[in-house]
Formats: C-alpha cells, structure tokens, sequence
C-alpha cells in the first residue's frame, strides 16, 4: 500500500464527507492505493455516524472511536500502530490542511529519501493572538531540539516514512514534538515543505491557551528525558555532590573563621548565630537529596522493561 492518511478528529461531522472525497480525488489522479484511518477522539456529536456511512461507499475508510476524549497524541499512536502504507499523512479533519499537498509530500519521502517531512503554514489565517505564541513556541522548540530547519513544529500535516511511525511512541501531548521524537529515535533526515492553510470552514478550534503552557512543560520533560532518562545519576548525582561540596566547604570555612577569632583573642560569635552556616547546611542537605534522586533514578531505569530497547536499522 503507497499512502495511509491518518486524520484524528473531534467533533468535526460536518466536514467529513467534504474531506473524504477531496483526498479520494487526490488518490485516483495520482493513482496511488491508500487507506483512510479516522480516530474518533470521543466526539460528542455525529461524526463517528458519519464515518460508518463513509465507510459504506469505500472500503478504503477505516475508523477507531474512543470511548471518550483522550487527546491527539493517544489517537495519532493507535493510528500509527494500525497504518499499513509505506508513506503515513497525517492531516487535521477541520480542512486547514490540504490534501492536494499529499503527492509532493509523498515524492519527498519516497524520492528525496526524507524520513519525516513537516508542513509549514508560512501565511496563517489564524488571529495574532495565536500566531505571535505560536512563533515563539516554535522558536524555543527548535533551539531546545536542535532541529533548527523547523518553522511549525506543530503543524498538522506531516508525512512520514512507515518505519518512523512504528518506531516512536506518541504519548500525553508529545504529537508537538514528533520530529523530535523522531530524531531521538535515530531519524535524522527532517525536512520542511510550504503547505496552503485555509481558514476554518466548520466550527471551531479545539485547542485552547493552555496548550502554550503546556507545550513547553511536554518539552522540557522531553528534552530531559532524552539527555538523562538512561542514566539519571549524570544529571543528579552531578547537582547534587557539587551541592555537597559547596556547602561543605561553605561551612568548614565559617567554623574556620570563628577558630581563627578565638586563636587571635578576638571577638567571635557563635557559629549557629551565622547565617551562612543554616545556608551551607541547607546546601549539604538538598545535595544529599539529589544524589539520592539520582541513584534511586538509576535503579528504576535499571530495572525498566525497555532499557535495553535499541532501534537497530539494519
């Protein structure tokens, strides 16, 4: 099978049938055998109706429905464990995205040798109160990542080799960082294509101001994860020891100091009236802490199911 499109959606039945038959008309013209795999993200209205009538005039839909709403990511990793072409599209139902941009994304993959292929919606028809967050999002996502070619890591349409899709997991909110999934998964070859954005024709956005915030959380917990999440004590083990010693020379020093007045006869206080000894103290103790994070960090990763989980490509 050439194409498999992956399209989660919630709540979108009226631009269902419009969307279906603009990505089949795509399909026969460029003679491409496909599959369409819609994910009912708990949609309180008609939609999955609507996809068991689509379904009825072509075998090449198929649908999963949530029992309730879970998320892009949680829909986008069922799609993906169940999508069967060599090239896997994603797109968004509300029709922003074009499906007449499938064939040149589907000639980066096979022919340029991309493994993923990321849409950039360079003119937006969104308000300036999404689009300024949107590029400082973007912005701090390319320096966090190092995948600097990026200009929307969020866009909806992307394309992908299949192994891609069947080696990284999507999971919580990580469908913002796919590319950057898939760089830590060993895929390097990311590319970027200009795609048309079309202003929303059926109801509304499903995604809210949190998402800002929450989008950087996903990241820097991703980034973490990837620098330390085999070996927690690099990171843990270093604070806290550097913590350690700072604090313990910190209050050697002021005991120093108050042995130093007594020899010379002078004027000394109790080392317990000083401030820095309750700071240096502190120091030692949240070293500890840290340390021992790491080392019980260490022995949960030892002791993970997938620790020794490496993607061999050949």
């Amino acid at each position: 099978m050439d194409i498999s499109v992956v399209i989660p959606l919630y709540n979108e039945e009226k631009s269902l049938p419009e969307l279906t038959t603009w990505i089949r008309r795509v399909m026969f013209e460029n003679s491409y055998s496909y599959e369409i795999i819609f994910v009912d993200d708990g949609s309180n209205d008609h939609s999955w109706d609507v996809i068991c009538e689509l379904k009825k005039g072509n075998t090449d839909i198929k649908g999963i429905r949530f029992r309730r709403n879970y998320g892009k990511s949680p829909a986008l990793h069922c799609a993906f464990a169940k999508a069967e072409g060599e090239v896997v599209i994603t797109m968004d139902a509300d029709l922003q995205d074009s499906p007449d941009e499938i064939p040149e994304l589907y000639r980066m993959i096979k022919e340029e040798r991309y493994d993923l292929v990321s849409g950039w919606k360079k003119k937006r028809y969104d308000p300036i109160t999404k689009t300024i967050p949107t590029k400082i999002f973007n912005a701090t996502a390319r320096i966090v990542s190092g995948i600097t070619n990026l200009h929307d890591f969020n866009c909806g349409l992307k394309a992908y080799r299949k192994s891609v899709v069947k080696d990284i997991e999507v999971y919580n909110d990580m469908h913002r960082y796919i590319p950057y999934l898939a760089k830590i998964a060993g895929y390097k070859k990311i590319g970027e294509k200009i795609v048309h954005h079309q202003a929303r024709k059926y109801g509304k956005s499903k995604f809210g101001v949190s998402r800002f915030f929450n989008g950087y959380l996903d990241l820097l917990t991703l980034w973490f994860l990837s620098t330390f999440g085999r070996k927690p004590m690099h990171f843990f083990g270093f604070l806290g020891s550097l913590m350690f010693l700072l604090g313990l020379i910190a209050i050697v020093i002021v005991g120093g100091c108050k042995l130093y007045a007594m020899n010379q006869g002078e004027h000394y206080t109790l080392v317990t009236n000083s401030p820095y000894f309750y700071i240096s103290l502190t120091m030692m103790i949240l070293g500890v802490q840290l340390f021992l994070s790491g080392f019980l960090g260490e022995l949960i990763s030892r002791n993970a199911t997938e620790r020794n989980n490496y993607k061999i490509e050949e």
